[in-house]
């Protein structure tokens, strides 16, 4: 059986891309990232016990972060530049 052999240079680089702070900027930024082929990673904010037992009625704002491979970097900071609710991770 042969060796996988890959890139090293860019292989397994996620990083943090962005913070978005509500659901419609977050389903926006989705729908581009997915259109132009980039790989990205959701992490939903935790919920508390009672937030879940209730179905999540606190007001709490939800920040969703969004992980990306570092070398799609610069394709997806011009993507997300007019959508409104989103801050860049500074590199």
């Amino acid at each position: 059986m042969a060796a996988l052999n890959f890139n090293a240079l860019f292989f397994n680089h996620e990083i943090s891309f962005c913070k978005v702070y509500n659901a419609e900027s977050k389903d926006q930024l989705e729908k581009l990232l997915v259109s132009n082929r980039i790989s990205f990673f959701i992490e939903w904010p935790e919920q508390s016990f009672w937030e879940r037992f209730f179905g999540g009625i606190g007001s709490r704002q939800k920040v969703f972060t969004i992980h990306i491979n570092e070398a799609d970097t610069t394709l997806a900071k011009d993507l997300a530049e007019g959508i409104e609710s989103i801050q860049i991770a500074s590199a």
